[in-house]
């Protein structure tokens, strides 16, 4: 593992380059970095007021770190150089490599560099404002700090906006990937996330590069209490129309990136407002936030204003427990409605010691509490008379150890002075209600089973074949896997004199199709096969006894990732799934009980759970079938991809009526 404890807690620092340097001295300079900057440049005086060499050799020693502001060609022969002299690292801030189509000269670039880490290149650097060292060659937003959060990005200028940030939050560390040619994304993440002044990492991504060690990084984060929150960028990338499956078109996209990131403990949010409001949360309070959930407003607008917007995320506010509600009562009186969310009203507004009382006692009931609370903007406003409640919510916290959140409905209404302050307190303002749910949601993330590791990806140098469905049957029948009894002939003539050992009804089905609803070669509840029409384009003709008394019918479907190694996905299938659109990926391995929440996720799950009297689902056999897909891509590396679309479930049978297999022709 190369060590970036130099490059990223530099004693000293090498510029080379002209306007880039000088900002990069600049920036030193303003943030009190006490270890010396040294501008290289073959012609120049100074830069920056800072006196230059003329070259790298005539450096007092080797820099800790460097920052190589100079053009591409010039960069590889600077990169050389100094992995030649020992150099701790550096930044190549030049772009024009693989990004566009130049994959040879990054090559040179790590050959030249060697054992010498580099980030990049097109990057652009790393901030650390716990030492003050700044390999960064622009404007930013941030401050000195003792600890905080680290940000790790793959776009620098969504990093840079996040440093403009006035929410509060301290920043560690500040760094960007760039084209990630020697160092990647899990690499640097550890580095961060190994100084004990950082308390949790937000990360920006496009690209994981090692899944797997993206998910041995996480697993030593949460070992140590640090929480990791990431948006993923690339969500909606359209599937593709002439997908071959429903699940190729229903697990694209972002559905196995979420999937990864959920199974190794990585909070998933959308924007980064969300990201630096639940970074908030992990650095006071760490992963796993409580589940059980207060609100408190003195209004009954934002009472049920919360009620409203916590829906969407699933947030759990139970009712409060009798002693509780019965000391809440004594207090408050009889015209307020005990109630989660609670509207507390105004008839303690200004009393700070009952209302310290209310908001202790309506905290010790829960896991967390948000207290709504907009304190007027203090440029036209006195926001005094706010201070006893804000008083009170931080009284209770560290009276009942518990997370306490004071949240304002508009981003705005809280000013950084008095985040800051409270954050200081150990109290996590959150700005904007719709923003802050969200960050409650994905701090509750909890850490991943330990050891998980997702599959290798499987290369392929061959194309791909699908099987006719009488093949593709046998093969899951061959796994345990329930199908229809059916038979296959050439022609319709023989198909009806071989199915006369079926029972009808039965199915009709011309074979060699991807999609046999769109081709119109299915026909169902057949009484007698003689007198069909042909199906222009079959390879062959199957025809199965039908399947009765179902449930539903769901999808299975097991598939190779180039990124992540293999996804299964569950959902409700039939012609509709991607109409539906209820399913629920997960990255393989998994175990019977992931399976399982695997589909108590699903919106539907109450279908199959008895709802309304109907009588509830065969789990145990979904369970199975969807292990047995596992099992049949894990021992044979030629399947790329499994669908079963309908596994017609009933009370106590799963069957496949349908199936797709693609494999590799070798």
């Amino acid at each position: 593992m190369t060590d970036l404890s130099r490059l990223l807690r530099p004693r000293s620092i090498a510029v080379l380059g002209s306007g880039w340097a000088a900002n990069v001295i600049e920036q030193c300079q303003r943030m009190g970095f006490d270890g010396p900057v040294w501008p290289v440049h073959p012609t120049r005086e100074n830069i920056a007021g800072v006196q230059c060499y003329r070259a790298l050799a005539d450096l007092p020693a080797a820099p800790d770190a460097t920052f190589i502001g100079v053009n591409r060609h010039a960069t590889i022969d600077v990169a050389g150089e100094l992995a030649g002299m020992g150099a701790g690292g550096a930044i190549c801030f030049a772009s024009g490599w693989r990004e566009t189509g130049n994959g040879d000269l990054q090559d040179r670039l790590v050959a030249l560099a060697g054992a010498m880490p580099i980030l990049g290149p097109n990057c652009y650097g790393v901030i650390n404002y716990l030492d003050g060292a700044l390999l960064w060659p622009d404007q930013h937003g941030g401050r000195r700090v003792h600890r905080g959060v680290a940000l790790l990005s793959q776009s620098s200028n969504i990093v840079i906006n996040m440093t403009m940030q006035a929410r509060g939050l301290p920043v560690a560390y500040v760094a960007c990937l760039g084209n990630a040619a020697q160092i990647g994304l899990a690499q640097l993440a550890g580095a961060l996330l190994a100084d004990d002044r950082v308390t949790a990492l937000g990360l920006y991504i496009e690209g994981l590069g090692d899944a797997s060690a993206v998910a041995a990084m996480a697993e030593a984060a949460q070992a140590v209490g640090k929480g990791i929150v990431a948006i993923k960028s690339g969500k909606t990338e359209a599937a593709q129309t002439a997908a071959a499956t429903h699940t190729a078109s229903l697990a694209g996209g972002g559905a196995a990136s979420s999937a990864f990131l959920r199974q190794i403990g990585v909070a998933e949010v959308n924007t980064p407002a969300e990201l630096l409001e639940t970074l908030k949360i992990l650095h006071l309070h760490g992963p796993g936030l409580g589940r059980r959930l207060c609100a408190v407003a003195c209004s009954g607008g934002e009472a049920g204003l919360v009620a409203d917007l916590a829906a969407p995320f699933a947030l759990d506010f139970p009712p409060i427990g009798p002693a509780h509600a019965e000391r809440l009562a004594a207090t408050l009186g009889a015209l307020v409605t005990i109630a989660n969310p609670l509207d507390y009203q105004t008839f303690i507004w200004g009393d700070g010691p009952r209302t310290t009382d209310v908001f202790s006692t309506m905290l010790a009931g829960f896991d967390a509490g948000l207290f709504i609370i907009d304190p007027p903007r203090p440029d036209r406003c006195d926001p005094s008379s706010f201070d006893p409640a804000l008083h009170a919510i931080v009284s209770a916290a560290h009276a009942t150890g518990k997370p306490a959140f004071p949240v304002a409905s508009l981003p705005e209404n809280f000013d950084e002075d008095r985040a800051i302050a409270l954050m200081d307190q150990g109290i996590a303002p959150l700005m904007g209600l719709e923003t802050a749910l969200a960050a409650v949601r994905a701090a509750q993330v909890t850490a991943g089973p330990a050891g998980w590791r997702n599959w290798t990806p499987v290369v392929r140098d061959g194309s791909l074949k699908m099987l006719t469905e009488d093949d593709a049957k046998r093969q899951l029948a061959s796994a345990g896997i329930t199908v229809p009894r059916g038979v296959t002939a050439p022609t319709l003539p023989a198909l009806t004199q071989a199915a006369q050992i079926l029972i009808p009804p039965l199915a009709l089905k011309g074979l060699g199709f991807a999609h046999k609803t769109e081709a119109g070669a299915v026909r169902l509840n057949l009484f007698r096969l003689d007198g069909q029409a042909k199906m222009p384009g079959a390879a062959g003709y199957l025809a199965e006894e039908m399947v009765t008394g179902a449930i539903a019918e769901l999808l299975l479907g097991a598939r190779r990732d180039p990124v992540y190694g293999a996804t299964l996905t569950l959902g409700f299938g039939g012609v509709t799934a991607e109409l539906l659109g209820d399913t629920v990926t997960l990255v393989l391995p998994v175990t019977a009980t992931e399976i399982a929440d695997g589909l108590r996720r699903l919106r539907l799950w109450p279908l199959l759970d008895g709802y309304r009297g109907r009588p509830c689902a065969d789990i145990g056999a979904v369970i199975r079938a969807a292990l047995a897909l596992q099992d049949m891509l894990e021992t044979d590396r030629m399947l790329e991809e499994i669908e079963i679309n309908p596994l017609m479930v009933g009370s106590d049978f799963a069957v496949a009526v349908d199936a797709v297999i693609w494999k590799e022709d070798p």
